[in-house]
């Protein structure tokens, strides 16, 4: 399980996949010292749709979060089964 990184207006988060679940490990504000949110392990830390529901006004920074997630089960067309 490979910790991943998105940034988006200032934001920062650090998230894992966990068995097909995004698991939100830290959530910064990149001129802030503090973290909004840290989970010291993945079994801790709450999930994208939680995240998204406690915290609406982050939208873009989970969208772009679930895009990055999504990329990693997609392969390119020209390199699926079949067209090689």
């Amino acid at each position: 399980m490979s910790e991943r990184r998105s940034e988006i207006d200032g934001w920062r988060a650090d998230w894992r996949i966990d068995r097909h679940r995004i698991r939100i490990m830290l959530v910064r504000n990149l001129s802030e010292a503090q973290p909004l949110l840290s989970a010291a392990t993945p079994a801790a830390a709450p999930d994208l749709a939680d995240l998204r529901e406690r915290f609406p006004e982050l939208s873009r920074l989970w969208d772009a979060i679930r895009h990055e997630y999504w990329l990693e089960f997609f392969v390119p067309q020209e390199y699926s089964q079949g067209t090689i």
